[in-house]
Parts: structure tokens; C-alpha cells; sequence
């Protein structure tokens, strides 16, 4: 625990305790219905007749929509407070995942699990989470605050990957869909917890348009290689969660088995999450990156290279959760450090844009690559090969303030 906390019983560890607990549930809530949606690409394609390209664009256009308007609803959530953007994410969330039920035709797929989903959850994720984080608790606590909120999103993946199957076998999958869509609305309750006063700044935060703070940032060399090795982390990460159940029932195994990975992922994450945030207080953020990401390459390498077994599922499910959204708490935790937390929001949600461009990519040619060679191997290749070049990448980030030119005098 951060040395300048005092006991727990406290008002103010009580205050601090209260947000983590609120904020870890929204992002549990928002990230794991989310994570399940693999698991219905096998019973609705047959349900309908259709292709597996067809359900991965849905999910590709969701991950694109996601990451095209986190800038936006980071940036709302920067000028009006976050209730209010996640409040309405969770509605156009739950909607998407009802009308999701009940789609019939291409069509109605993309509108629901691509557009209204991917609005949805763009304004009520665990990044809109992280950034009230930056902004409510004290600086001795975000580094450890940004893993556990990433890490409760992973906990929400391990809870709904299994809840998933359960309740497709108990209810069907339609109305596992339906059900979804109910728990969702809880973040809307949960998210008053996080409320700030409009336009809210931090003490001692120079005054910054939203105009400026944006050039700002592009005009960063640090920061530009930061946004483009997320684009790497977004590919591998959504291509697994949507095409790995299926990878592993065309190796002969159940569908069981491909839930199970999904959820020791998002178990091991939570570990992986928590200790990034850890390790981001004790070593250069910037190597811990090139870390995580060579070692993802090496994992992906080790799995595809032996025969795809239960035991060798759950084991590239676990080194894999380790590494998961282990990159969130050093990646978020540099924009802090770059830029401070007034426009936090908006720039991690530039950020997460890149990832989840990396994330449409990786799902989308996951399905046209499969549907084209009859195999998930050249995705699998290309995704090793990005890991390496993002390792490289984060090597020459500077972990230092922008400078900013000092205030003329009146």
C-alpha cells in the first residue's frame, strides 16, 4: 500500500476505498458482457446461416466505433463529469446487447453488436473508470487505482465467460443475450460514485484548452510511440477474444474449453493488472511495455507450435491473462506522467483509439483470413511479429513532463 496512506479505518482511506470499490465494479460491469461475445460466434452463425466473417465484422465495426469515440466520451467526461457518459453508455450498451437477441439479418447484427454496442461501451468502459481515477484519488494511488480498474474489467471477463456458457445452456443463447443486458444497467447506480464537478481541474493544473492540450500531444515524439504500440495490444487482444473459442473447436475441442481460456485469462489478469500497476512505481514504464509485449510474441509462438491441447489452452489462457491489459496501468500511467490529468480522458482515449484500430484489424482479417486459407495461422504470425516491433517502440519514450512555456507576465 502507497506509504503516505494512512489507516484504513480513516475517512479519507474510507472516501479512497469507496471509489476503488464502485469504479472496479463499473468496470467489471462494462468490460465482461463484452468479452463473452466470442462465445456466441458458434450457436448464432448457426442459428442464421452465416459466416463467421459476417459476426467478426460486427464485433470489428463494435472494437472500431469503441475506440473512434473514446476521445469523445473522454473528452465529455473531462468537461461534465463521468456520470453522466456512463450513464448513457450503459443504456446504448444494454440496448445493443437486447436487440443483439433477437437479429435476424446482417443488418440488425451490425447495428446492434457493431454500433450501438460499441457506443455503448466506449463512454461506460473501465478507460472512462481509470480517468475519474486520475482525477479523484491522490497521486500516490493511481498507479495501483489504474491496475485494479484494469484489473476488475478482467475479473468481469473471467465471471461472464463461464456465466456465459451456464446460462446459453440453462436459457439459450438469445436470452443469455437479454440477461446480459439487465446487469449492464447496474453501472448507471455505481457510476454516482465517481461524480466530479463539471470542468472539474486538478490544483496546480495550468490552464489548457481542449484545442491545445490535443496538439500538444501529437506534437509529442513520446507520446506518438506510446498511441502507436497500443495499436498492437488492441490487435492480439480482440483477435483472441473473438476467434480463440473457435480456434479451439477446430482443433477438436469443446467449446467448453475455449470459455475456460477466455475466463483463466481474465483470472491471470487480474494478477498481471495489478502487478503492472505495482511495477510502474518500481521500474521505467517504458521497459515493462517492451517487456510485455515480447513476451506475448514468445507465448503466441509456444502455443501455435505444439499441438493445441485442453492443458495447452488453459496454459497460453494463463500466461496470456498475465500479460493482458497488464500494458493499461504503465500506458495510462505515462500520459499522467506526460500530461497531467486535465484532459486524462481524452488523450488515453486518443490512445485507445490506435488499440482498438489494432482490435478491428485483428478481428475483422481474423474472419477473412480464416474464411481465404481455412486457418487462423497467418493472423496468429502477424500478430507475433507487431509484439516484437511494439517492444521496440516503447524503448525511446522519455518518462518526463512536457515542457510548457512558463506564463507571460501581466
Amino acid at each position: 500500500m502507497p506509504q503516505q496512506t494512512s489507516s484504513l479505518a480513516s475517512p479519507r482511506s474510507q472516501y479512497i476505498l469507496i471509489i476503488l470499490i464502485a469504479g472496479c465494479a463499473i468496470a467489471s460491469l462494462g468490460f465482461g458482457p463484452r468479452a463473452a461475445l466470442g462465445l456466441f460466434l458458434s450457436p448464432m452463425t448457426e442459428a442464421n446461416g452465416w459466416g463467421r466473417d459476417l459476426f467478426a465484422f460486427a464485433l470489428a465495426l463494435q472494437v472500431l466505433l469503441w475506440g473512434a469515440a473514446q476521445p469523445i466520451a473522454g473528452a465529455f467526461a473531462d468537461r461534465y463529469g463521468p456520470v453522466r457518459v456512463l450513464s448513457a453508455g450503459a443504456i446504448l450498451y444494454a440496448s445493443g446487447l437486447w436487440l443483439m437477441a433477437y437479429s435476424t439479418s446482417p443488418a440488425m447484427l451490425t447495428l446492434s453488436a457493431g454500433v450501438f454496442m460499441g457506443l455503448g461501451i466506449s463512454a461506460s468502459s473501465f478507460t472512462i473508470v481509470i480517468a475519474a481515477f486520475g482525477k479523484l484519488l491522490p497521486p500516490e494511488w493511481r498507479s495501483l487505482a489504474f491496475g485494479a480498474g484494469t484489473a476488475a474489467g478482467s475479473f468481469g471477463q473471467f465471471l461472464f465467460s463461464p456465466l456465459a456458457v451456464g446460462l446459453m445452456h440453462g436459457f439459450g443463447w438469445q436470452n443469455a443475450l437479454v440477461l446480459f443486458g439487465c446487469i449492464v444497467l447496474l453501472i448507471i447506480p455505481l457510476s454516482l460514485v465517481l461524480a466530479t464537478p463539471k470542468d472539474y481541474v486538478a490544483p496546480n493544473t495550468p490552464k489548457q484548452s481542449l484545442r491545445e492540450a490535443l496538439a500538444e500531444a501529437a506534437g509529442h515524439r513520446s507520446y506518438v510511440l506510446l498511441v502507436l504500440g497500443f495499436f498492437t495490444c488492441g490487435f492480439q487482444l480482440l483477435f483472441i477474444t473473438v476467434h480463440l473459442p473457435a480456434y479451439v473447436v477446430d482443433r477438436g475441442l469443446s467449446v467448453d474449453i475455449g470459455a475456460w481460456t477466455i475466463g483463466v485469462i481474465g483470472l491471470f489478469n487480474i494478477v498481471g493488472s495489478l502487478s503492472a500497476g505495482w511495477l510502474g512505481d518500481k521500474m521505467p514504464k517504458r521497459y515493462l511495455l517492451a517487456i510485455i509485449y515480447f513476451l506475448r510474441s514468445l507465448a503466441v509462438i509456444a502455443y501455435i507450435s505444439f499441438p493445441v491441447t485442453a492443458a495447452s489452452s488453459i496454459t497460453f489462457g494463463a500466461a496470456m491473462g498475465l500479460l493482458w491489459l497488464s500494458t493499461v496501468p504503465p500506458t495510462s500511467g505515462l500520459i499522467a506522467i506526460m500530461f497531467g490529468t486535465r484532459w486524462f480522458a481524452t488523450l488515453f482515449g486518443v490512445a485507445f483509439f490506435s488499440h482498438q484500430v489494432g482490435g478491428f484489424l485483428g478481428v475483422w482479417l481474423g474472419g477473412v483470413l480464416y474464411e481465404a486459407f481455412g486457418s487462423y495461422d497467418p493472423i496468429w504470425w502477424g500478430s507475433i511479429a507487431l509484439g516484437i516491433v511494439s517492444a521496440i517502440l516503447h524503448l525511446p519514450i522519455v518518462e518526463k513532463p512536457v515542457v510548457r512555456a512558463a506564463p507571460a507576465a501581466a
